[in-house]
């Protein structure tokens, strides 16, 4: 699958549902919608914001053109999801003309590193703000009502937003993401993210419980424990591993996935994303351990060269890599496992990416998330490296890598046709609402299916009869009832 695509697809569907909590009367006049674009973590974020804002009194909307604030949540890993951003600021700008006192403002990665060419240069918003900085929103937001500009992208080594209660946006109410670290300690050469969202933090356990727990009671059904290195999740503990305050407990991040696995069987837990230099056998006998914690893990490689993992300072080898593969696969048998790479990094050779290609063909991911390499203003890659392979060799070298993937996909799924998994159903499917459900199995894997007695969050049984590369095709057998 190519994820630029997808990706952009999936922004596009996003844009007319990105935001949506309680549509109705205005109160006070207030109304905001938020737009989402890039990772989870942005999405996270964003029901952040909606908790706060709505404290003083805003509504969130699904419809912008009832909003008299937007937001817009951004994200600067690739050049073109900060076009696409800027296509719809302008649109903003324009209406603007006939509504003056529509506030328009960035959040998220972008704010940082284009607040001053957004704010004066292009003036295309009237508001800045960092991912730290979200509880100033309402000042900011009076500050613009008095006809000034306003920013703050500070970052901050303390703040994780662990005692805001996040208002859900998705109108699912099946799965959602629960935030357990902020920022990053990977320098890795080619990111952006140590430099927009600072350096990691970890949110206090209990808080993190405390919303798993909630989001159950209020009828969901899973659970994704985001952050940019779960692995290196840890409470009270310094990166070295010394205790910070010997009066309080510590936890990794094997021992968080434990607690939030026993909050209930119903419960399903994933988690996103792991990193290869931390992640450690204790994760994985968790996950073997518990039925409800996902058989699914995204390993995102990047290159399988272990020079150009060098220069891309990921801080592992090759052999690192493929001896984590070989943990995972002795340790959980039946685990689906997915990846990142990126191809055509600086000075990356034939022999290289040759390299990329054999170690795809000899772990066979059940699928991956492929970009051409896209230079990220402020990144060790552009001090350091020059953005040198040309753009129709990165382009044919990530066709080859698509084509690739998805013979592998296919492979994967053909080898569930005929098996019978347990799926959490999500909803109606997106081509055939009036026919078929659908759902994710444990292994992360979407399977469509006729529609029956039975409805968004259940779990069902489901026989698979047939599969694409992307999703499996099959029929319902059985109905779970909950557990307890």
């Amino acid at each position: 699958m190519n994820k630029e695509k997808n990706e952009q697809e999936a922004d596009e569907n996003r844009q007319g549902e990105a935001t949506m909590v309680k549509p109705g009367s205005k109160l006070n006049g207030k109304k905001l919608f938020i737009e989402s674009y890039g990772c989870a973590m942005n999405f996270a974020d964003s029901e952040v914001v909606a908790s706060i804002l709505a404290k003083k009194g805003y509504t969130t909307t699904s419809d912008e053109k009832e909003a008299n604030v937007i937001l817009i949540n951004t994200c600067s890993i690739r050049e073109n999801a900060e076009t696409r951003v800027r296509r719809r600021l302008t649109n903003f700008k324009n209406r603007k003309k006939h509504e003056p006192t529509l506030i328009v403002g960035v959040l998220g990665c972008m704010a940082e590193r284009l607040k001053k060419r957004l704010l004066e240069e292009e003036k295309l918003v009237d508001l800045v703000a960092g991912p730290d900085a979200y509880r100033d929103l309402p000042s900011l937001l009076e500050e613009v009502g008095t006809g000034q500009k306003a920013v703050n992208v500070l970052l901050s080594r303390e703040e994780t937003y662990a005692d805001i209660s996040p208002i859900k946006l998705d109108k699912s109410g099946v799965t959602s993401f629960v935030s357990i670290t902020r920022g990053c300690d990977n320098m890795c050469s080619f990111c952006v993210v140590p430099f927009t969202r600072g350096r990691e933090r970890s949110r206090d356990p209990q808080t993190i419980l405390n919303e798993c727990r909630d989001l159950l009671e209020r009828g969901y059904r899973e659970v994704t424990l985001l952050g940019q290195n779960v692995d290196s999740y840890r409470w009270n503990l310094t990166s070295k591993g010394e205790i910070k305050d010997t009066n309080k407990p510590t936890t990794n991040f094997a021992e968080l996935m434990e607690m939030v696995a026993q909050l209930s069987p119903d419960l399903r837990i994933r988690f996103s994303t792991s990193h290869p230099k931390d992640m450690s056998d204790e994760v994985l006998n968790i996950i073997a351990k518990y039925e409800n914690v996902c058989n699914y893990i995204h390993l995102p490689i990047q290159s399988g060269n272990t020079e150009v993992l060098a220069r891309m300072n990921r801080g592992y080898s090759r052999e690192w890599y493929l001896e984590r593969i070989e943990a995972i696969h002795r340790i959980i048998p039946d685990c689906a496992i997915s990846t990142d790479i990126i191809t055509g990094f600086c000075d990356e050779t034939d022999d290289e990416h040759a390299d990329t290609i054999s170690i795809m063909k000899e772990v066979k991911w059940d699928f991956s998330y492929m970009y051409k390499y896209s230079e990220r203003p402020k990144t060790l890659a552009e001090r350091r490296f020059e953005d040198n392979v040309p753009e129709n060799v990165k382009a044919a070298r990530l066709t080859e890598i698509i084509d690739l993937q998805q013979f592998h996909s296919l492979e994967a799924n053909k080898k569930h046709v005929g098996k019978t998994f347990k799926v959490l159903v999500e909803g109606p499917s997106k081509r055939k609402p009036d026919e078929f459900m659908s759902g994710r199995t444990g292994h992360n894997t979407k399977a469509v299916f006729p529609i029956g007695d039975f409805g968004k969050c259940d779990y069902v049984m489901v026989k698979i009869n047939d599969c694409t590369a992307a999703t499996l095709l099959g029929e319902v057998i059985e109905i779970l009832p909950p557990t307890n």
